[in-house]
């Protein structure tokens, strides 16, 4: 667990999934990201679906970042991604500070992306019925315009984007848009970050209490394994955006001191980094 000013912090490993590495890696030849990740015989790289989890102990406010994948898949459906998630994970890490899901009072969509934010709801009685939050009392956080790329995806990301996934929330009173383009901070000790290249407004909160800062990279550095500047996926929509956007990330980090949380690494939370923004290094794992 990590402090930030009053907020400790946790990633929570959700669940784990598999996805082709040469998407996950996008021009980048399979001889150098498989020195980092190690490929199936269907050349699937293991990922874990990560949340996290602060608590801030002033305020009493209670942040989740992220759901993972959720449990609303088929056999089919699972397998095909590898799909291995553990529903009460979330619930388990509350459970070990005391609180329960009802205590939960913020929920972050970084971006609704089946892989992120499948777990904001299951089925209510059984599957292909209704879906209820999981978090029902907490206020979910999502920028409009991902909000409404999601219900109007393009042809190359309509696949990762599954309206049974977000139909409770939509019907729900606990929808909060976030809006423009440098978006207030919602509640003291935490601010936004937004990024455009890997899917339109995707939401990065930044844990920020006087020179302590940790953001969550969201699918801008999704693993270790994409420290380095132009190691973006095939999944972007917008790859050279990607690139700018981890320029000025890691320009943050090495300057700042501002640490990054990952969602995807199967082994790493978090890391503080230095060296140069083209070949930033790692100086400390985060205790995440």
């Amino acid at each position: 667990m990590l402090t930030v000013g009053s907020f400790r912090i946790q990633s929570v490993v959700t669940g784990t999934f598999r996805l082709d590495g040469g998407a996950m890696f996008g021009v980048v030849p399979k001889a150098l990201w498989s020195n980092k990740m190690e490929a199936d015989e269907l050349n699937r790289i293991p990922l874990a679906a990560r949340a996290l989890l602060a608590v801030d102990r002033e305020s009493h406010r209670i942040v989740v970042v992220d759901t993972g994948c959720g449990t609303k898949w088929d056999a089919k459906e699972a397998e095909r991604f590898a799909i291995r998630h553990n529903p009460d994970a979330i619930v388990d890490s509350l459970r070990s500070i005391g609180r329960t899901a009802a205590d939960v009072t913020d929920v972050v969509v970084t971006h609704l992306h089946f892989d992120h934010n499948g777990g904001l709801s299951v089925w209510a009685e059984g599957p292909g019925g209704d879906t209820r939050l999981c978090f029902p009392r907490a206020s979910h956080w999502i920028h409009r315009r991902q909000w409404d790329h999601a219900h109007s995806p393009s042809a190359k990301d309509r696949a990762s984007y599954l309206p049974i996934d977000f139909a409770a929330l939509e019907r729900s009173e606990t929808l909060r848009f976030v809006e423009g383009d440098e978006p207030e901070p919602p509640f003291p000790g935490m601010e936004w970050l937004l990024s455009h290249g890997h899917t339109p407004y995707q939401l990065h909160p930044i844990f920020r209490v006087g020179t302590e800062k940790l953001v969550f990279t969201g699918d801008i550095v999704p693993t270790l394994a994409h420290l380095r500047t132009t190691w973006v996926m095939a999944y972007d929509l917008f790859p050279l955006t990607t690139i700018s956007e981890k320029e000025t990330l890691f320009r943050r980090g090495i300057e700042e001191g501002l640490r990054l949380a990952f969602p995807h690494d199967p082994e790493v939370g978090g890391v503080a980094i230095a060296g140069t923004v083209d070949r930033p290094i790692v100086t400390r794992t985060l205790e995440l």
